[in-house]
């Protein structure tokens, strides 16, 4: 069974995931940790639960989700796994600071470990992942779901009630609403939704009740 924390952090709430298995190996996902005390809450809940950080993974390239990839590479040696239509973002974090918030972050920051694909099953533990590419906020959005879990990590696609934004560079409404098509065909009605911002849902909920997904199904 999957042990999921949630800690929030800078000035967007965004939410980072951890996820964890029986085994004690861990997954990070979207470490957007801006204050030292954000990446210490994190670092904490690690060593204070035995756990082994052994993937960093990001739903995709906006810099509220990616704050912290330095942090995680510099303590656990992990490079971020992200889609490779998002590396124009991924790879210009300090670009993005200063066109989206006017503010200064190190240039330097790690490279990109590995492009994940749609599809691929992200292993940890006796656990997996399947990435599920969901264009719309970004080129390179994805969904990281379980489905033996029924759990899943739905980034800034779909949130409790309401979606991503599709007006930022790349983003586009035709392919958020075939993401989100693709998202009411596959997940079941019991899946635990887990979002970039805000709290969490269930796929029935939504479903019903999103505006967003009326008529999909």
């Amino acid at each position: 069974m999957l042990s999921i924390k949630t800690i929030v952090c800078n000035m967007l709430q965004e939410n980072c995931y951890i996820v964890s298995d029986d085994t004690g190996e861990c997954v990070v996902i979207d470490c957007g940790a801006f204050y030292q005390h954000e990446f210490a809450a994190i670092r904490r809940y690690i060593a204070d639960n035995g756990l082994k950080p052994v993937r960093l993974l990001a739903t995709h390239g906006h810099l509220d989700h990616n704050f912290g990839i330095k942090d995680v590479f510099e303590a656990y040696g992990l490079r971020v796994e992200a889609m490779e239509q998002d590396n124009f973002l991924t790879e210009h974090l300090a670009e993005q600071a200063r066109g989206m918030f006017g503010m200064e972050i190190p240039d330097q920051q790690p490279s990109i470990g590995t492009n994940i694909r749609d599809g691929q099953q992200i292993a940890f533990g006796n656990s997996s992942l399947q990435v599920l590419h969901t264009p719309g906020h970004s080129p390179g959005s994805v969904v990281f779901w379980s489905s033996g879990e029924a759990v899943a990590f739905t980034g800034d696609t779909l949130f409790r009630m309401s979606i991503g934004r599709t007006d930022f560079e790349g983003g586009s409404w035709q392919q958020m609403q075939q993401s989100l098509q693709k998202l009411a065909s596959l997940l079941p009605p019991e899946t635990r939704l887990f979002s970039g911002h805000g709290p969490a849902s269930v796929m029935a909920d939504e479903l019903q009740y999103n505006p967003y997904l009326q008529n999909l199904v």
